[in-house]
């Protein structure tokens, strides 16, 4: 059987402090997204989801995409981009207009949508997206699309996420100087939101926890959108550190301890059982652990505790956020676990208890032609790039020019245009 036509082909770049990861989907004739190819390989020149090294970053990303190029035997010209630092915000910015009572026509929402350009107030900082959530008709909340409804008013709930410009712009042009075009940057817990919750979680109200290896970030949802994000400068990577300096091994051991015998959950069986610390092979190598017996072997209870010290830590900052945003009462009950500290085996039972909530962990939705090593948590935001691409929602910036006001500019009103255009730029 013949392999289905491609239509359009979608790139993504997810560009964390572990892990820098590439993927090529593209959307069938029959309208079904699929994967391409998708790589993955150790992060280099990131540091807490910010550029600290531009020449080994824009190694790192061509290498990720040039992998990803060669399983799908297609190449790429632009990519969107997955950030997770750079001081991740998110507002909510609300706008109506008189109706009177006559049918909405796409006139009304643009008019709408370009009116909300003026209640940004982005203080100096980078706009990411500028986004209707969902429209209010005479007070009745959650529409989806008003055209040809009648209503005396008219008002939308725009979804503004902003960051700080200068690392977003260390991003973008690690990715171009790896001869990429960049089509957008979109915030991870954004475009991790697409893969992990369905419609039903984010309208009643869901925390999302995208707890990555150095940055940990937090996004609450309700009422179908985004209401509010904090970014929390912690991760897996202080579990792996933990364990390594409890012990005094070095780092690859430690991650290695973590990701194959960790645990959240703590067994009345981890007193007797000895874990190695090396892996099979490699005897011999690195440093004598603390604790450790004649065969470089330490107890499983000594490096649950040390996991669960540090976890218990994360957990305190999580619960200050999600009580900061407002997360509680009826729509306070879920959270959702994503991203690569979230493949920690008994995370979910660990959270619930320290929460008080119900927890479980997400991974990405099984697309036709993803690898099985990528149907992971720690691949949810690069799955949710390519949806977030396909999906191709509103940005009110974009908006046609039919509501802009033609003037005619010479002399100093032409330096105010100049003026204002810099500084909206940037």
């Amino acid at each position: 059987m013949a392999a289905p036509r491609i239509s359009r082909v979608y790139g993504a770049v997810n560009i964390g402090s572990f892990r820098i990861s590439a993927m090529i989907a593209g959307i069938s004739e029959t309208g079904e997204m699929m994967v391409l190819g998708s790589s993955h390989r150790a992060s280099q020149g990131i540091k807490r989801g910010y550029v600290t090294d531009m020449t080994a970053a824009t190694y790192a990303v061509r290498d990720a995409i040039e992998r990803a190029e060669k399983m799908a035997n297609t190449s790429v010209s632009s990519v969107w981009i997955g950030c997770s630092g750079a001081g991740l915000a998110s507002q909510i910015a609300e706008v109506e207009i008189d109706v009177g009572g006559r049918r909405i026509e796409q006139d009304d929402i643009d008019h709408l949508l370009v009116s909300a350009r003026d209640v940004i107030r982005p203080e100096g900082r980078m706009v990411l997206h500028a986004q209707p959530a969902h429209y209010t008709l005479d007070g009745a909340h959650g529409v989806a699309n008003p055209k040809g409804l009648h209503a005396e008013r008219l008002a939308v709930d725009i979804h503004v996420m902003l960051a700080d410009g200068a690392p977003i712009r260390n991003i973008t042009e690690a990715v171009q100087n790896a001869h990429l075009e960049v089509e957008g940057v979109v915030a991870s817990p954004v475009a991790a939101g697409f893969a992990c919750l369905s419609d039903e979680e984010r309208e009643l109200g869901v925390a999302l926890v995208e707890f990555g290896a150095e940055v940990t970030n937090v996004a609450v949802y309700a009422a179908d959108m985004l209401v509010g994000l904090t970014s929390i400068p912690m991760g897996s990577a202080d579990i792996t550190d933990a364990i390594a300096s409890a012990f005094g091994i070095r780092r690859f051991q430690a991650e290695r301890l973590k990701c194959v015998n960790g645990s959240a959950i703590a067994s009345p069986a981890d007193h007797r059982e000895m874990i190695p610390v090396n892996a099979p092979g490699e005897e011999g190598m690195g440093p004598i652990a603390r604790h450790a017996d004649d065969k470089n072997r330490i107890p499983r209870a000594e490096l649950v505790s040390v996991t669960t010290a540090q976890l218990g830590r994360l957990m305190e900052e999580i619960a200050k956020s999600l009580k900061a945003l407002g997360f509680s009462g009826q729509r306070g009950q879920q959270v959702v676990f994503t991203g690569g500290g979230a493949e920690l085996v008994g995370l979910a039972d660990y959270a619930q208890s320290a929460l008080g909530r119900l927890a479980r962990i997400s991974r990405p939705p099984q697309l036709p032609g993803l690898a099985e090593a990528h149907v992971k948590p720690g691949f949810a935001t690069l799955t949710g790039l390519v949806l977030y691409a396909a999906a191709d929602p509103v940005d009110i910036r974009s908006i046609g020019p039919s509501y802009q006001t033609a003037t005619r500019y010479s002399g100093l009103g032409l330096v105010n245009r100049v003026y204002r255009a810099v500084k909206e730029y940037f």
